[in-house]
């Protein structure tokens, strides 16, 4: 069964481009290691949130969730490493995260409120390429990024509607912010292809 994404189409700001897609299938291998970079980070990031936020039952209750299926999700992607025979290997964070947080306010509760905004759009945008690249991949990889769709359009989902509930206000501008920020990192060019990169500067 097809898994309906719009919720997340219509929350990025643009479209990953093309050029990405065609940099993505000439770097399998890049693909795979830094997919399983971002899924560990990406339960880090919720681990560091359930630590810093202890006071926040709803908080703790769905970061401790996403942590499990992040966490989960990486083991899958290095058994598929594996069996490619595609070796665990350091390689540079894009500056896509970082691009993103750089803009969050320094204390709370706005801190919280602008890092949970990150998640979103960052999960909002995973959940867009898994989409956008599944079609041009084999069957194993495929399928596989066709059935992380469901579980990053929640994960996307649970980091908006936190974030509006604890500003206590709505947070629509917070989130134009930030979705601007996120349409100039996605377009523009990136001297190293990621899963989160822009383009590939022109050679």
């Amino acid at each position: 069964m097809a898994i309906d994404i719009s919720e997340v189409l219509d929350f990025l700001p643009c479209e990953t481009p093309q050029a990405w897609v065609d940099a993505a299938l000439e770097h399998p291998e890049e693909l795979l290691i830094d997919h399983a970079n971002c899924e560990k980070k990406a339960a880090g990031t919720a681990l560091n949130l359930m630590f810093r936020y202890v006071d926040k039952l709803d908080l703790l209750n769905k970061m401790s969730r996403l942590a499990r299926e992040e966490l989960r999700h990486f083991e899958q992607v290095l058994a598929i490493m594996k069996k490619r025979g595609v070796e665990y290997r350091h390689v540079s964070s894009s500056r896509y995260a970082n691009g993103l947080r750089e803009l969050a306010r320094s204390s709370d509760p706005g801190k919280l409120i602008d890092i949970l905004i990150c998640g979103a759009l960052i999960e909002a945008r995973s959940c867009e390429r898994f989409a956008k690249i599944a079609p041009h991949l084999d069957g194993e990889l495929r399928d596989f990024y066709l059935s992380l769709l469901k579980s990053e359009s929640r994960h996307f989902k649970d980091y908006l509607t936190l974030a509006a509930a604890y500003a206590g206000e709505p947070i629509d501008e917070r989130v134009a912010v930030f979705r601007q920020r996120e349409q100039e990192l996605i377009e523009s060019a990136d001297t190293a292809f990621r899963f989160h990169s822009g383009p590939p500067c022109a050679a």
